[in-house]
């Protein structure tokens, strides 16, 4: 009897394409789709989820999930950006909603065996440990995004695009006449959509505050803005201010509602202390060297890592630009870039 697997079905061309080629695989296919939020938008992913799905003639399933997603993505989100915090809210989405809600649903009511996405991942069995290591295409490798993934979760997780590039993904879909064919990237954060930006969403959400622009090295106020949450460390355009040289937001203080700014060179430190890290899976070293990203977009830095309890000091060995309280950082072994776990700066 073959395999149940509940491909998460989102309308677009990855988890189509996923969808096809388990089934070529012989897997028993069935597909399942989240309700995000209330509203037209979401309704309209669901139904071009059903569209794919009668496409490949097999059963799918909606779960309504707006109540948890607005408590653990939407909620987290603003809030962070209240706090001074810049959020990953992908993240939270994968832990409490994709490998929540969703993957409880799909093993419990539809009875799979596997939940498959169309993440750009690989997973490993290595001596009874799951590991995650990098996809294929380089420049779609999503690990960062899946650090709170547990063991059981990734038992029962198959990701079928991992030896693929996105182009030949896009080449399957039209070789397959799938109807996402010629479907454009998703957005990264899905409930805010254009031509609604971060800004403008933060701002409908706060009341205007007038603070202060500082220079962090003099102390001396150079301007004001009407809210800190509209700014990010690291942050260079759209600061409006006039000096010798580019400023960059180097700080946030939300009690004060104070923008701290600086010159390019003090963006860049050394060193950063991680509360609450997960591990991907259990290892016993306390002290080594490692890969590290501090957000998604960058290439790994070597670091010296030293971890106690569940807290993790790393000490990179060149200095790194922008590191932002609220993202991600992610651990990977040095030698062949498998996942060692990751927590938020």
């Amino acid at each position: 009897m073959p395999k149940r697997v509940a491909v998460a079905l989102s309308g677009g061309l990855d988890s189509a394409v996923t969808a096809k080629l388990l089934l070529d695989k012989g897997f028993d296919v069935v597909a399942i789709t989240g309700k995000m939020t209330p509203g037209d938008e979401s309704d309209a992913v669901i139904n071009n989820a059903k569209k794919v799905a009668e496409k490949l003639a097999i059963e799918h399933f909606s779960v309504d999930v707006t109540k948890e997603f607005e408590e653990n993505v939407i909620r987290y989100f603003e809030n962070s950006y209240k706090t001074g915090l810049t959020p990953n809210p992908c993240i939270l989405c994968n832990k409490t909603i994709k490998w929540g809600v969703l993957f409880d649903y799909a093993i419990n009511n539809l009875k799979a065996d596997y939940i498959a996405t169309g993440h750009y991942a690989k997973i490993k069995n290595d001596n009874g440990y799951y590991k995650l290591f990098p996809a294929s295409d380089e420049h779609k490798d999503q690990l960062y995004f899946l650090f709170m993934l547990n063991q059981e979760q990734l038992s029962k997780t198959l990701f079928p695009l991992s030896e693929y590039k996105k182009s030949e993904v896009r080449e399957l879909a039209c070789k397959f006449d799938l109807p996402p064919k010629s479907a454009k990237e998703s957005q990264d954060i899905c409930f805010i959509k254009a031509p609604m930006t971060t800004k403008k969403y933060l701002n409908n959400l706060f009341k205007p505050w007038e603070g202060s622009f500082v220079q962090k090295s003099t102390g001396k106020v150079l301007g004001k803005h009407t809210g800190f949450w509209q700014y990010t460390i690291g942050q260079r355009k759209g600061i409006g201010l006039a000096a010798p040289e580019a400023l960059y937001v180097v700080d946030l203080d939300p009690k004060t509602n104070t923008v701290y700014v600086g010159y390019k060179d003090e963006l860049y430190s050394k060193s950063l202390r991680l509360n609450n890290f997960y591990k991907s899976y259990p290892f016993e070293d306390s002290e080594f060297e490692a890969l590290v990203k501090i957000r998604y977009n960058m290439n790994a830095c070597p670091a010296k890592i030293k971890i106690e309890n569940q807290n993790v000091d790393i000490d990179f060995f060149e200095p790194v630009s922008a590191i932002t309280s609220g993202q991600a950082c992610v651990l990977y072994d040095k030698n062949d870039g498998h996942m060692l776990g990751g927590g938020f700066i």
